[in-house]
């Protein structure tokens, strides 16, 4: 199958280039655009409380709202506010109203600090844009206008709430998202140079994975409308990030053989047919194994992750048919001419790095699977001190931005979790008045639940059916402290619950604590059925029900060192209380979907060398010498291309950078080159059970076609009789 496609390609590469820039040109031109949708119900399903909760309050308080800007008030000379202060902060809060500013909906004057130092103006905006550009610009104009009424008085005036974290995460992210692109096209471009020494070769992956892109959007924006499925036009961040990362991974998997079959003596044309045949199967099932994975996030509770995981898996059907296309169609019409100015491309160097590398694992594969095996299982006992941390916005900017600001100074002056309430809504079931003389001994008992600063009745619907009881925590809504305390409070809200009413708690807090929730239930299920359908698309390549068993084995321990090193770096080393929840959902998508596919490509090269006449053990050093050098290659950019989020100067990002980074450098390194080579030499011949993927090719197994008609010889994994290998298994 792959030889064949490598054959009509290379044929007709101006037809298979045409065909890709008519396909680029109407997709682009007619797919619809995204839509953005980023309400709460689109990010837990309705099932849970804290959503029936804010469902609820929609229905029975209509008027009610957590703002989404805070004013926050204080004198210049951080004394008490006077009479004179109050009027001004009165006068302030009545001109933003009269502003009608875009998506502000209210302004109200909030509550005063006990001390009496500091007062609140609180902003509604529209939930259903929020965190959308247009609400990023309201705070601008707030933020501004606040504070030009402001001039003139005794008053310090700031902006926070979640619109103004917006506008500063954006603010703070501009310099790191210009690092970060510009250190990715560097590091591909400079690296690419390294290892071909060709300027050709270094910029024709950007530019083709450029166009498969454009494609990829197109139609995941058509496969939204067509099947109705939520996306979020924020995911065209994520796809590029994977797009350079699998596309690269197969051009290099591609380019690597090429060359290898050009130096072994192959005509041009013929040389890329072969090497699309013979590398065509590993690229298809590592492209397969990293669908698979991403398609399995639709069995998410989590309304992001399931629109990420439809759209990711697009993007790499794409890009494994341009790796099976456009990239030998391209490189086929250029020629060895892509090589030029370089000459290296003629010669086999010695590759004594990978050589002596081979020749360790040949000789010693029990001492080299136990020590690279040890590293991974040290590493991964890190994990048990793994703490998720909700408080997303201060990990993504320096504390002196104003948002930040506001936030640390409102939890001095006021409880900690003022500025984001727990609200308990006890509603009756049988559609009577509820019975006002037991609210005082429920809100008393909501009051007296550990971590709970105070509770009050705040209000009554009109029908006397709800009642609003804000709780207010004694710790900020995105600690460990408020979600342990917020479930607390659930208990008792439930459980003194008087006879015909059932009580429902809201909030930020409630809503971290679903969310919470719901990632523990993804961890339980998505990760095991992708794990399963990964094997079987492992056992479908090899042939195989034993190998695949100890490869996901591999990848999982690779999981668990990654997140071990990242929870002792950052939480032990560097003190943070935790490390962002959405982590090890990261790493799933980066390190076990995509690092899977240096195994394949490292497996796929030893069954090609055992299938030559030798023993497992010579196999296993054969292989890491030839695929070494691609694994290395590919590894490296790979790695240091999410390096660069390190550069951002946030801890989000910087978590994120090291753990994906670290995660790709331990499967290409440690698992592709070392535990996976030496596991199936000391497995030997029973690795391949129940198949004989190691059987040596003989005649009587039929000559393989090759692409002018001929036959190509049947025993050499790359159509070369194993007699033309000298000893020490180079190609002669």
């Amino acid at each position: 199958m792959f030889r064949r496609t490598g054959s009509t390609v290379v044929r007709h590469p101006v037809w298979t280039i045409v065909a890709w820039l008519i396909a680029a040109v109407a997709i682009v031109a007619t797919a619809p655009g995204l839509p953005s949708n980023s309400d709460e119900s689109s990010f837990l399903p309705r099932s849970y409380e804290s959503i029936k909760a804010a469902e609820l309050q929609e229905k029975a308080f209509p008027s009610a709202f957590t703002p989404s800007a805070i004013a926050l008030y204080a004198r210049t000379d951080g004394g008490k506010l006077t009479g004179a202060d109050k009027q001004d902060i009165a006068r302030i809060t009545s001109a933003l109203g009269r502003k009608h500013i875009d998506q502000v909906q209210k302004v109200v004057p909030g509550q005063p600090s006990e001390d009496g130092r500091y007062a609140l103006t609180l902003v509604q905006m529209d939930s259903r844009n929020a965190g959308q550009p247009k609400q990023v610009d309201a705070a601008k104009v707030l933020r501004a206008d606040v504070k030009e009424l402001a001039r003139g008085t005794h008053l310090d005036v700031k902006l926070g709430g979640s619109a103004a974290q917006a506008l500063d995460q954006e603010d703070s992210s501009k310099r790191g998202q210009a690092l970060i692109g510009i250190g990715t096209f560097l590091i591909i471009l400079v690296t690419l140079l390294i290892i071909f020494r060709a300027p050709i070769l270094a910029v024709l992956p950007l530019i083709l994975i450029g166009l498969v892109s454009a494609i990829a959007n197109g139609l995941i924006a058509y496969a939204t409308k067509l099947f109705d499925l939520q996306a979020n036009s924020s995911i065209s961040s994520i796809l590029i990030v994977v797009l350079f990362g699998v596309g690269t991974d197969y051009f290099l998997f591609l380019m690597f053989r090429y060359r290898e079959r050009l130096r072994a003596g192959d005509e041009p044309k013929q040389a890329m047919v072969n090497a699309v045949g013979r590398v065509g199967e590993a690229i298809a099932s590592a492209a397969g194994a990293v669908i698979i994975a991403f398609l399995a996030l639709v069995l998410s509770t989590l309304g992001f992750l399931k629109q990420m995981g439809p759209a990711l898996a697009i993007a790499v059907a794409v890009t494994l048919v341009a790796g099976l296309t456009l990239i030998p169609a391209v490189v086929s019409l250029i020629g060895p001419k892509v090589f030029w100015p370089s000459k290296s491309w003629q010669k086999e160097p010695e590759n004594a790095r990978f050589a002596a590398l081979g020749r360790g694992v040949q000789r010693r594969p029990a001492l080299t699977a136990v020590l690279s095996g040890l590293v991974l299982v040290v590493l991964s006992l890190g994990t048990l001190g793994f703490n998720a941390t909700f408080d997303l916005a201060s990990g993504s900017m320096p504390k002196t931005k104003e948002s930040m600001v506001v936030q640390d100074e409102m939890q001095k002056a006021y409880s900690a979790g003022a500025a984001a309430p727990t609200d308990v809504y006890l509603s009756s079931t049988d559609g009577k008045p509820l019975d006002k003389a037991a609210f005082g001994a429920y809100a008393k008992k909501l009051g007296a639940v550990d971590g709970v600063a105070n509770a009050r009745m705040a209000q009554v619907n009109e029908k006397g059916t709800t009642a609003d009881f804000t709780v207010t925590l004694k710790y900020e809504a995105s600690t460990d402290r408020a979600i342990d305390a917020v479930a607390r409070v659930r208990d008792v809200a439930h459980s003194s619950a008087p006879d015909g009413t059932e009580a429902l708690v809201g909030g930020m807090s409630s809503i971290f604590k679903d969310i919470d929730t719901a990632v523990n239930h993804d961890y339980r299920t998505v990760f095991p059925v992708a794990a399963l359908l990964i094997m079987v698309i492992l056992g479908l390549l090899l042939r195989s029900v034993v190998a695949p068993w100890y490869l996901i084995a591999s990848v999982g321990l690779g999981f668990g060192a990654t997140l071990g090193a990242t929870v002792w770096i950052f939480q032990e080393a560097q003190g943070h209380s935790g490390l962002m929840f959405m982590l090890p959902v990261i790493m799933y998508l980066f390190v076990v979907a995509i690092g899977t596919d240096y195994n394949i490509l490292m497996i796929a090269r030893l069954r090609e060398e055992a299938r030559e006449g030798r023993d497992p053990r010579e196999a296993a050093g054969m292989a890491l010498r030839h695929a070494g050098p691609t694994v290395a290659a590919a590894g490296f950019i790979l790695a240091a291309t999410f390096a660069t989020m390190m550069l951002a100067g946030n801890a989000l990002l910087t978590e994120m950078g090291f753990a994906v980074s670290f995660g790709i450098a331990v499967a290409a390194f440690v698992m592709a080159m070392f535990f996976t080579p030496s596991l199936t030499a000391l497995i030997g011949h029973a690795a391949w059970w129940p198949g004989h993927g190691d059987r040596v090719r003989t005649p009587a197994d039929g000559p393989r076609a090759g692409a002018a008609g001929g036959a190509e010889p049947a025993l050499g994994g790359d159509g070369l009789d194993p007699a033309a290998h000298d000893p020490a298994g180079r190609r002669s």
